[in-house]
């Protein structure tokens, strides 16, 4: 995915840095979507990892599981003769997500210094080497092995890679922020609905009587993924110093829309109310949707029972064998259609952000969020209306994906493009709290009806309007959020204006467009896009045919 636009790398500069990343005259800046989806649809598996609990919850006795009674969860850490239980393996999704969000605060300013080529090549050394490890954990047996690869070696893998792309896809479009990280950060929504049905048919390749073929499916997924990662690495460009698209100026009234007129240095981005009340928006509109899409297929199973398989008044409880592996179906079919309206919306409402602005789009969704969750899903529910309740979990998932993809451009807009990836990285923090917060959330409160005897297709109300208070908190703070205070500010000059050379200082160079344009679909960009289009495609395919089971 390079470009031959790139000339020989100046003098004492080494391939990896960021000085021989800047792109020269003629280069198209079409080619840096794909090389950000390149690393995010590989990274974004973690999301799919639950293909591989059931497998590795059999990993010794193959057929049937090995149950030890009495074990702990330290005695699963180190068994050789047990095998795993599904809660021990649960924790690896507590571990991708606190260590992508520590990885993304503690190196988000060495990101901003390497730059994105450096950054990416070590995001797909840990996420896949951190896959190898965690093969050779499950070929010995060993889950702390599992738990050190891909939890926390490729953890830092999925932090440094998530944000690798965000501030280089800004700085290169200026003119279509939100959509540009729409675009990349799709990826991330989408990997798992690429990768989770390819580790399915990798498995029953590899399985036999002796094994279950996923320490194989963890080699061959490492491969295939660093291939895809280093190209979309070594792809990677960025813009020269006061780049921008030809025949493109910044809007006149920046002020008004909450875009900044000046950066913020990274060191003083977190002493500003701004990046708190953002932190909190992420983190309500994160918590109230990614425990209940954990739980989305026993969620629907259990609210709707036999309605869902043409035997209307059974309650899931009363379930017959066939009748419970015909409404899994069902479920599965819902968690694809979750899916898909999650990546979906992380391009929609990126998008729409671009018109409508960062701060009144998080207004709209976290205000339909509560209509949603306060309203018309517990009332969809009780009445049995599937219908009803499945459009609107499929907003509330566009929603949720929608909020992950825009936060980069919200923060670009309020503290200028300059740290933006850093900033954003810690900003991931958020997400770290989020999914602990989401599941507890979740769980606790399902826990705590069922054992109270609540029905089961009443546990999930309760759950419905917490989150919907948890959404009001992060519309509160949304609007809460002002311009950054002019003391924050680097550079007090108005966007667009190069600033004068002082004391016979060279002048920073002048805004435009270097020899670059806007850039089109050429026939490398073409290329580009195909490499990652193709995969996706297929896995969109796949997930529409699982979804079918729902109509």
């Amino acid at each position: 995915m390079s470009s031959a636009a790139d000339v020989a790398r100046p003098p004492g500069v080494g391939f990896l840095d960021r000085e021989n990343t800047v792109a020269k005259a003629g280069f198209n800046r079409w080619l840096i979507p794909p090389c950000a989806l390149a690393i995010h649809l590989c990274i974004g598996m973690a999301y799919g990892f639950s293909v591989f609990w059931l497998p590795l919850s059999r990993a010794i006795g193959v057929a049937q599981p090995v149950a030890c009674e009495g074990m702990t969860l330290m005695t699963a850490l180190f068994t050789t003769t047990c095998d795993w239980r599904v809660s021990d393996l649960l924790w690896m999704y507590t571990l991708f997500f606190v260590v992508l969000g520590g990885a993304a605060a503690i190196w988000g300013g060495w990101l901003e210094r390497a730059g994105p080529r450096k950054a990416g090549l070590v995001s797909a050394v840990c996420w896949c080497g951190g896959m190898v490890i965690s093969a050779l954990g499950i070929y010995l047996h060993q889950l702390w092995l599992m738990w050190l690869g891909s939890g926390v070696i490729g953890g830092i893998g999925l932090g440094l890679g998530y944000i690798s792309p965000v501030s280089t896809l800004i700085k290169w479009f200026p003119d279509r922020r939100g959509m540009a990280t729409g675009m990349a950060i799709m990826g991330f929504g989408g990997g798992a609905m690429i990768g989770s049905p390819l580790a399915d048919i990798l498995m029953r390749h590899f399985a036999s009587p002796e094994g279950v073929g996923v320490w194989q499916t963890f080699l061959v997924l490492a491969a295939g993924y660093f291939v895809f990662m280093v190209a979309g690495a070594l792809g990677y460009r960025v813009p020269p110093e006061n780049w921008r698209p030809s025949g493109w100026t910044p809007p006149a009234a920046a002020g008004t829309r909450m875009i900044a007129t000046g950066d913020v240095h990274l060191k003083d981005a977190h002493k500003t109310p701004q990046f708190w009340l953002i932190w909190v928006v992420l983190l309500t509109n994160v918590t109230a949707s990614i425990g209940l899409i954990g739980v989305a297929s026993p969620m629907l199973q259990e609210i709707f029972g036999g309605r869902l398989i043409g035997a209307a008044g059974t309650a899931f409880l009363d379930f017959t064998p066939e009748q419970r592996t015909a409404a899994a179906a069902v479920g599965a079919g819902f968690v694809g259609l979750v899916s898909l309206f999650n990546i979906g919306g992380r391009f929609f409402w990126a998008s729409f952000s671009d018109r409508l602005g960062r701060k009144t789009m998080y207004a709209v969704i976290l205000a339909l969020g509560i209509a949603l969750y306060a309203a018309l899903i517990p009332f969809s529910a009780s009445s049995g209306i599937l219908f009803l309740f499945v459009a609107s979990f499929c907003v509330i998932a566009s929603m949720y994906g929608g909020g992950f993809a825009t936060v980069p451009a919200y923060l670009a807009d309020v503290f200028g493009t300059k740290f933006v990836g850093a900033i954003h990285g810690r900003l991931l923090t958020a997400w770290s709290l989020a999914g602990v917060f989401g599941g507890l959330i979740t769980g606790n409160i399902r826990d705590a009806q069922i054992a109270a005897g609540v029905p089961r297709e009443a546990v999930y109300q309760p759950i419905f309007f917490t989150v919907a208070a948890l959404l009001a908190v992060g519309f509160v703070a949304n609007l809460l959020v002002r311009p950054v205070a002019e003391t924050y500010q680097m550079r007090q000059e108005a966007k667009g204006v190069a600033p004068a050379a002082r004391g016979g200082a060279a002048a920073a160079p002048a805004f435009g467009d270097h020899g670059i344009g806007r850039g089109g679909f050429n026939g490398p960009a073409i290329a580009a896009w195909v490499a990652v289009g193709l995969p996706l495609l297929w896995g969109v395919y796949i997930t529409l045919l699982k979804a079918s089971a729902l109509f």
